[in-house]
């Protein structure tokens, strides 16, 4: 042997074994689909193929508001290549569908109420063929004028069928006659966010020997999804079928259906697969947006700062159609107050339809608006008295065991103060030099046009709150098996994995139940047991409590044979890295060992305790469970310009407990990146109902230069005690707050009232005589 490889035997011979890899709950595991992700290889919906694939394209409407005369799709059907063509006189179902309410039209018949809204499809054997019959469907309109203020929404003709007034919530909680020794009031509006997902829509549909359909899309609710199809298709339940592909990003409900349905009906009718890919402009169009918002309130407060009484007016545009807005009013009007102790609430709440696009379910609902406009509310407060804003908040601030203006006592955990005296104590990132060499400093970015001298720096703060699953009674349930065989446990759960980290949060609870490390999650399709959509932290809680409860069941199967043997219960034997031992160390042996070639499964469900829908006054145990955050936030303000950086944001928040630290930390800056988005620069903008820009250059999305230092202060594990491990939802909270505490920055900076977000330039201008 030469001293070469000796001396190599030797160091192979002194090195350490390599280290187990972590497994199971509080550890960063990582997703199974990150290698798929970052090598291009994970299949989207728009990647998919079958043999005799035709493609399809939709017409959409031009006008917001229009009576359709005639549809004369003779020229679209003699096109060489064009095999059907379809209107609303070819759906044989239920020709109406809606996530909340079932009132929007698969195609448009009579009347046209939002700019998009589909007219007719097309299916073709080249897409390119398919654009071109939908462009020849000819269609005569007769234009209407629309109505597109939410305000003039309560005198106009009805635009719908079922009326303009979607929800009214009175909200009456308190002493009307209460009064502060200082009121200040307010008038805020909020512009509609898109969801903007990384992938636009698309699916493809396969139809069945059996007279049905299969769908292959990126459904976040799919059991809902089929029941609505079938429906409209006119069929049984069992005839179709939905495969969930990959989920390129979901920050709402990620696929529209009135984008799925026209696909199930071509490839009935052409009795071939049919695949439809939606460009960016058609996306816009067509899927939900957040609540465009008008807020007016008047805060009362004593001589000390403390709050006697809030008033409060919430107007939401739900544009052509009702889809989940009443659902967001309950938030909206319930969360009016924020985070904070007030003996006496009144608050009015109205959901409207308009010609506008459609809104609906976008991360943070309701919430989201009126944080904005309470939190504005409490630094006038703290100005008219003179007071830090911080402490101001913190003599208000919520706590375990008060009420909510609903009545509905808080019993989860609330650490509001102990969330925002964390921010508040960390240290402030240090002021930008005055040199050339940090010119890139500059609100504007670099080779800004801004002079440094025109900067002013600003700090400000916000506290959020939000509600996790459903409210007012909805059936929150998920259904999960969990299976093991020769060492392997496979899970089987409809929850989709949006991005949320489901399928890691999965692997984890059966590795920490059953002390094996390999855990497959299997596929997700509509012939599993429905799991719910995938919104409001759902599948953390509901669809994660399931596999928590199969894999106990599991678990006991397992051990119950050993402890008989031994004479003891299954509470005294432990699973441990893959082993199994008992309390005195009498029996010690492995998983592997203990299974012994055994298949073994259970099936479990979990559904949270009941919640009851506000009552005519707007009282009620409405919410599950609720998750807060404080932000801090830190902007150089150009007061020339109006050009606004965010420097910092310190944010802390409650979080029940950590199950997986790299997923958590990536949610949360996540969600902030989209609240900084919501601040400044995110606004679909519309004219006359006409959506202006709908493309990713005129919708301005914040990039990662627009980014900023985020800083997770601190996260308080304190569980709450109903959930599933004890964990709270993370990402929607961050998207709630830190919009406001980037206007309160703003307001901070330039001392002007910022009333309207996103923040324009116009509003961040301070005049000589202002200065």
């Amino acid at each position: 042997m030469t001293n070469e490889a000796a001396t190599a035997t030797t160091a192979a011979e002194a090195a350490p074994a390599p280290e187990p890899i972590p497994h199971g709950l509080g550890v960063s595991l990582p997703a199974a689909d990150a290698r798929a992700k970052t090598e291009g290889t994970f299949p989207y919906a728009a990647d998919l193929w079958a043999e005799g694939l035709l493609w399809a394209a939709v017409l959409r409407s031009p006008h917001a508001h229009a009576r359709v005369v005639s549809i004369d799709t003779t020229h679209a059907r003699d096109m060489p290549g064009v095999r059907a063509v379809i209107t609303h006189e070819d759906v044989p179902g239920t020709a109406r569908h809606g996530r909340g309410t079932a009132d929007r039209p698969v195609f448009a018949s009579e009347v046209v109420r939002h700019h998009g809204e589909p007219i007719a499809a097309v299916a073709a054997d080249h897409p390119d063929t398919a654009r071109m019959a939908a462009a020849a469907v000819i269609v005569e309109y007769e234009v209407l004028d629309p109505v597109t203020d939410p305000e003039q929404a309560f005198e106009a003709e009805p635009l719908h069928p079922d009326g303009n007034l979607i929800r009214h919530i009175p909200l009456r909680h308190g002493d009307p006659d209460a009064a502060g020794e200082v009121v200040v009031e307010g008038l805020y509006r909020i512009g509609r966010q898109d969801p903007a997902p990384i992938g636009a829509e698309a699916g493809l549909a396969v139809p069945r020997p059996d007279g049905g359909v299969e769908l292959y899309l990126a459904s976040t609710d799919p059991h809902t999804d089929r029941d609505t199809a079938a429906a409209c298709f006119g069929l049984e339940t069992e005839r179709v079928k939905i495969v969930v592909t990959g989920v390129p990003g979901s920050t709402a409900d990620r696929e529209d259906q009135g984008f799925q349905l026209p696909l199930g009906l071509l490839a009935l009718k052409t009795g071939c697969p049919v695949k439809l890919t939606a460009t960016r402009e058609e996306s816009f169009l067509g899927h939900v947006h957040r609540h465009p918002t008008l807020l007016r309130y008047r805060h009362h407060a004593d001589a000390d700062g403390r709050l006697v009484k809030v008033e409060a007016q919430i107007l939401l545009d739900a544009g052509a159609y009702a889809d989940t807005s009443g659902e967001a009013l309950a938030a909206a009007v319930g969360f009016a107050c924020g985070p904070y102790v007030v003996p006496n609430a009144f608050i009015e709440g109205w959901a409207v339809r308009t010609n506008n696009p459609p809104s609906g379910h976008v991360r943070g609902e309701g919430a989201m608006q009126v944080c904005a406009a309470y939190e504005a509310q409490m630094d006038k407060l703290a100005k008219r008295l003179g007071v830090d804003p911080a402490d101001l908040r913190l003599r208000n601030a919520l706590a375990t065991g008060d009420v909510l203006p609903t009545g509905q006592t808080v019993t989860c955990p609330a650490p509001v103060a102990e969330l925002l005296q964390a921010v508040r104590e960390f240290p402030l990132p240090p002021l930008p030099k005055d040199t050339p060499e940090d010119e890139w400093l500059l609100p504007g970015g670099p080779e800004g046009a801004g002079e440094p001298g025109a900067v002013r720096r600003g700090v400000g703060y916000g506290l959020g709150m939000v509600h996790m699953l459903g409210a007012e009674g909805a059936d929150e349930v998920s259904t999960a098996t969990v299976k093991v065989h020769d060492g392997v446990a496979t899970v089987l759960c409809a929850a989709v994995e949006t991005g949320q980290g489901f399928t890691t949060l999965a692997r984890q609870i059966v590795q920490e139940t059953l002390g094996i490390d390999e855990v497959h999650v299997a596929p997700v399709d509509t012939d599993q047991p429905p799991a719910g959509p995938g919104s409001r932290g759902r599948h953390t809680w509901v669809s994660g409590g399931a596999v928590e409860r199969a894999a106990k069941m599991v678990r006991t199967q397992l051990l119950q044979p050993l402890a008989h043997k031994f004479g003891m219960s299954t509470e005294l034997l432990q699973i441990t890295d893959g082993k199994i031992t008992s309390y005195d160390g009498v029996l010690s042996t492995t998983v592997a060992e203990a299974m012994d070639g055994k298949e073994l499964w259970a099936t479990a469900q979990c559904r949270p305790h009941p919640t009851e829908p506000l009552d005519g006054a707007g009282q009620g145990d409405a919410f599950v469970g609720m998750a807060f955050c404080a932000i801090r936030a830190v902007v150089d303000v150009d007061i020339e310009l109006g050009s606004v950086r965010v420097v910092e944001l310190a944010l802390a928040q409650d979080v029940g407990r950590v199950l997986n630290p790299a997923q958590l930390v990536a949610r949360i800056e996540g969600a902030v990146t989209q609240g900084v988005g919501i601040a400044l620069t995110e606004n679909l903008r519309t004219a006359r109902g006409l959506v202006r820009h709908p493309d990713l250059t005129g919708y301005c999305l914040p990039t990662a230069l627009d980014t900023p230092d985020i800083r997770i202060v601190k996260l308080v594990e304190e569980r709450d005690v109903v959930a599933p491990f004890g964990a709270k939802a993370v990402s929607a909270v961050p998207v709630v707050t830190s919009p406001a505490a980037i206007a309160s920055a703003v307001r901070s900076a330039t001392g002007r009232p910022v009333n309207r977000l996103p923040i324009r330039p116009q509003a961040a201008v301070v005049t000589t005589q202002q200065q």
